[in-house]
């Protein structure tokens, strides 16, 4: 583990990675954790947390991970983390693929994040299995869990988000998120103070991706109302199942309802 740093901003993510897995148990006393790392300051701030002295839970070791897209201008990117990596001592792994230019060709035009988050996660579990990893600790935040609400009750017509520890494989593995009580503004800021060798993310799509539109949407309703984004987050531990729609409303009739609603309005 490398020495703590001091800052108060350090003491505070800490507090509440450290509050965040012992509230959803993801970490027990001698896990091998596999920490995904992209480059972005997410993932590089989870990096650096996870390989602080914890003061609440036990030991555990660490494998950074990254799975390079391989897009043209990738490679001093790699050649960047890598010598990040070195220099810092980790345990890591890092793997060229095609997933970028093979995710934005005809073959996956439709739906490029959706192939590409599948076909990374795809073998980073396979690279988990590898190295002996019983959990892959993914640097997703307090917005991503927000965000990913909206996105599934916009757009895929289900109220649901990503949870900070899933059981994956019938157990096999555990999918955990650190970070799951820590806001994207206060790691963004923390990879600043600490001077991390930051990846631009190169994927075009990125920038006019459905979760950005839903980020930017975010970002207009907390002009008028700053807390929009933590009401959110909170509402999510507050249901009241008493008062949603039975489940027995049929796909096919929620699809057959809403083309006579459409049909009519029009």
């Amino acid at each position: 583990m490398e020495k703590e740093k001091r800052t108060k901003l350090y003491h505070h993510l800490k507090k509440w990675l450290e509050k965040a897995a012992l509230d959803y148990n993801m970490i027990d006393e001698g896990d091998r954790v596999l920490v995904g790392v992209s480059g972005g300051s997410d993932s590089l701030a989870l990096l650096d947390l996870l390989n602080t002295s914890m003061i609440f839970l036990p030991s555990f070791s660490l494998v950074a991970v990254n799975i390079d897209l391989g897009y043209d201008t990738s490679y001093e990117d790699y050649q960047t983390l890598k010598n990040y990596l070195e220099a810092r001592g980790y345990d890591y792994v890092m793997e060229k693929t095609d997933i970028g230019p093979l995710v934005h060709s005809d073959w996956a035009r439709k739906k490029p994040c959706f192939l590409c988050s599948k076909l990374r996660r795809k073998r980073i579990v396979e690279i988990a299995e590898e190295r002996g990893c019983n959990k892959i600790a993914f640097a997703h935040h307090k917005d991503d869990i927000i965000e990913t609400l909206l996105l599934n009750l916009f757009y895929a017509r289900e109220i649901s988000t990503m949870v900070p520890n899933q059981s994956v494989f019938r157990g096999k593995f555990n999918i955990i998120r650190p970070l799951a009580y820590i806001r994207e503004g206060l790691i963004k800021k923390y990879a600043k103070e600490e001077g991390f060798p930051v990846i631009e993310n190169r994927c075009s799509t990125a920038k006019v991706s459905r979760r950005m539109y839903i980020k930017n949407l975010l970002d207009e309703l907390e002009k008028d109302n700053k807390d929009i984004r933590e009401n959110i987050f909170k509402a999510m531990t507050y249901v009241k199942l008493d008062y949603l729609l039975k489940s027995g409303f049929k796909q096919e009739d929620r699809q057959e309802s809403s083309k006579s609603d459409r049909a009519i309005i029009s």
